[in-house]
């Protein structure tokens, strides 16, 4: 009997502090902003165009504005703010899954049982307009549109020279990066215009929001690409971007870069099941997936077929199922409602990306490609959970040897997956602390018995990956505890070496006796002295 469990690792909180976005941030004064959680959703169908946008800004929202570079002049029903939930659905959804599974006792025999724009109004009174348009064309500068949308400000603005567009943005109190010039640059030899936002408190305060909207444009254009360039001229290292793309014909892929599958279908040790660790061991697995991929790939996490008609739309299911009402808000807008629950008709894909990426290794903002790939893929991890006994026929005990083999086999696939240090997980399959290979069995030092003990096994000092100070630590701070459960496995291998040293020096001191004795006895035969007790 099998029975499965789904752990789905929300990247957003296993793999760290991500780091982009489509645009730069920019701030007034010199509050300085990073982008540290990008997550964009993107669905395409023909040349439209519905992008959403995700942040994870933290500060005083009055300090918070962005720039996205956008390929035609935007109107007032081409913007719109969404629920941050959709993204939240959409990650669990797709997000790579570990599995769990339960072994059987060979000696038991056991019974098997919408898209619509929203109405908006500008918030400007007209003669402010009229004198931003006036700064604005001094420098080369063209307001081309402007809307209140939700709690934020949008103007869509054109431009002639990369300098000009920097001298009016900065007049206008915001705070550009230093280099913003370099990558305003490509953007306007091409033509293209630009989209910024910036809070309206008023509206803000008004509606009583907590945490700012994602923003949704659409557009029509022969391009699919995604700006990737203005997120790193105020970017901190490296960048981490994942991308949610819904297509109609299916899988979507990077044109210009080469699309990756992350390793999958592995079965690792059961212990990484334990709270926390498996989101430890999945930042690894990317990291060191990235590096032997040159830095340069972007990784394929997930891609099904979600049209209508499949009656299988996970396989496992880590989330509940994303609803018609739900794609509908993510800018999915082919599909139609039907008559019953909350399902839909009409073919649909959807496909994970997870880019990290930097000035070097990716010169160019992302260009895709719908293909007609519609072969499913996902980011899967399986642990097994050994039966219990007793195993009283000779399968159980046949089950018994392989099982000590298939820990080992578990242990190397972990390390080769993660680069982590192998020596310390010996104990896992029996084979001693500090001998993760070709040992004998023994009984293991520790067995440890909460997630925190066994997230001392995975210091980012031991993790056997070079250190890069522009990608940051793969395994992060530990938990508390750490240092208690390091101690408790040497105080017990401590004991146990002392118990085995004890027994050896009396074995050794018997055998000395014995033959002593036997020495002696032919010389009392012989009528030597005899030997007093």
């Amino acid at each position: 009997m099998k029975k499965i469990i789904i752990a789905a690792a929300a990247l957003v909180l296993s793999l760290g502090k991500l780091h982009a976005f489509c645009g730069f941030y920019v701030a007034k004064a010199d509050a300085k902003l990073f982008n540290k959680n990008s997550q964009v959703i993107i669905a395409r169908d023909g040349s439209h165009t519905v992008i959403t946008m995700s942040n994870d800004f933290q500060g005083d929202v009055k300090d918070f504005a962005i720039v996205v570079p956008v390929p035609v002049v935007l109107q007032s029903g081409d913007i719109r703010v969404v629920q941050q939930i959709i993204f939240d659905k959409i990650d669990a959804y797709t997000a790579p899954r570990l599995v769990e599974y339960y072994d059987e006792n060979p000696c038991r025999v056991y019974d098997r049982l919408m898209y619509a724009p929203t109405s908006v109004k500008s918030s400007r009174a007209d003669t402010e307009r009229m004198v931003m348009e006036d700064e604005a064309k001094a420098n080369g500068v063209t307001i081309e549109a402007t809307y209140t949308v939700g709690e934020y400000d949008i103007m869509i603005l054109s431009a002639k020279e990369s300098d000009g567009l920097k001298i009016w943005l900065t007049q206008n109190g915001y705070k550009l990066p230093e280099d913003a010039e370099e990558v305003l640059d490509p953007y306007i030899h091409d033509g293209t215009k630009f989209f910024v936002a910036k809070v309206n408190l008023e509206q803000y305060k008004a509606n009583g929001y907590s945490n700012l909207r994602p923003l949704q444009i659409q557009f029509d254009s022969p391009k699919f690409m995604l700006p990737i360039r203005l997120g790193m001229a105020n970017a901190n290292g490296t960048q981490d971007l994942t991308i949610y793309g819904f297509t109609r014909r299916g899988r979507m892929e990077v044109s210009n870069y080469r699309t990756t599958k992350l390793p999958t279908d592995r079965e690792i040790p059961e212990f990484v099941q334990h709270q926390g660790l498996f989101g430890s061991f999945y930042t690894s697995l990317f990291d060191k997936a990235w590096r032997s991929e040159g830095r340069n790939s972007v990784m394929l996490e997930y891609a099904w077929d979600i049209s209508g008609s499949q009656p299988v739309k996970c396989d496992p299911c880590p989330a509940p199922l994303v609803s018609f009402r739900e794609l509908r808000e993510a800018g999915v807008w082919w599909i139609e409602g039907n008559s019953w629950g909350d399902g839909y008709t009409g073919e649909l894909f959807v496909t994970r990306l997870h880019a990290r990426y930097s000035r070097d290794k990716f010169p160019q903002d992302l260009q895709f490609i719908a293909t007609p790939n519609r072969q499913q893929f996902q980011g899967r991890y399986v642990v097994r959970h050994p039966a219990s006994g007793p195993f009283d026929c000779e399968e159980g005990r046949q089950y018994q040897a392989d099982l000590k083999r298939r820990k080992r086999l578990e242990v190397e696939e972990l390390v080769a997956l993660t680069g982590w240090d192998g020596s310390k997980f010996g104990w896992y399959f029996g084979g001693g602390e500090g001998k993760s290979g070709g040992v004998g069995f023994v009984e293991p030092l520790v067995s440890p018995d909460s997630a925190q003990s066994m997230l001392a096994m995975t210091q980012s000092s031991d993790s056997g990956l070079p250190n890069d100070d522009s990608v940051g630590k793969v395994s992060g701070t530990l938990g508390t505890g750490s240092d208690a459960f390091i101690a408790r496995a040497q105080k017990s291998s401590t004991k146990s070496l002392g118990a085995r040293m004890v027994i050896f020096i009396s074995a050794l001191g018997l055998l000395l006796a014995g033959l002593l004795v036997r020495k002696r006895i032919p010389q009392i035969r012989a009528g030597g002295p005899a030997v007093r007790p």
